[in-house]
């Protein structure tokens, strides 16, 4: 099994939420692997972890979600792997929720949002979001 942190969906995965925008409510399940520092696209001095930055954006975040009918389920550090094998575990795990694709579209393509998100990019590797009905 092959796997690949990303930080933005690609082209085609993009093009998923235009498949039937009204399938709802989705669930995302967030699987998120960190830096050890963050690192600001815009080349701000910063001394926070990767974690530091990413809970910068998850407080941010909230309202973001809110303003599209979405909420986070649940959110949390990974601990251990209980099944399977895998070379490296991701950092945290979180589970959104929202009314349907085009909510979650909505949200990402916010102005406000993008500028939230920059805290997110700046303290994350990379994550994989599996969408689950």
């Amino acid at each position: 099994m092959k796997f690949e942190n990303k930080i933005f969906p690609n082209e085609e995965q993009l093009k998923g939420f235009d498949d039937n925008p009204d399938l709802g409510p989705i669930k995302m399940l967030n699987l998120v692997k960190l830096k050890d520092n963050a690192e600001y696209s815009d080349g701000r001095e910063t001394k926070l972890s990767g974690l530091e930055a990413y809970m910068l954006y998850g407080e941010e975040v909230k309202k973001h979600l809110e303003k599209v009918g979405a909420k986070i389920v649940f959110s949390g550090p990974v601990s251990r792997l209980m099944i399977g094998e895998i070379d490296e575990l991701w950092d945290l795990v979180a589970v959104a929720e929202y009314p349907n694709r085009a909510a979650m579209l909505k949200m990402m393509t916010d102005p406000e949002y993008i500028k939230t998100s920059a805290h997110r990019e700046a303290g994350i590797k990379g994550q994989l979001n599996i969408e689950v009905l």
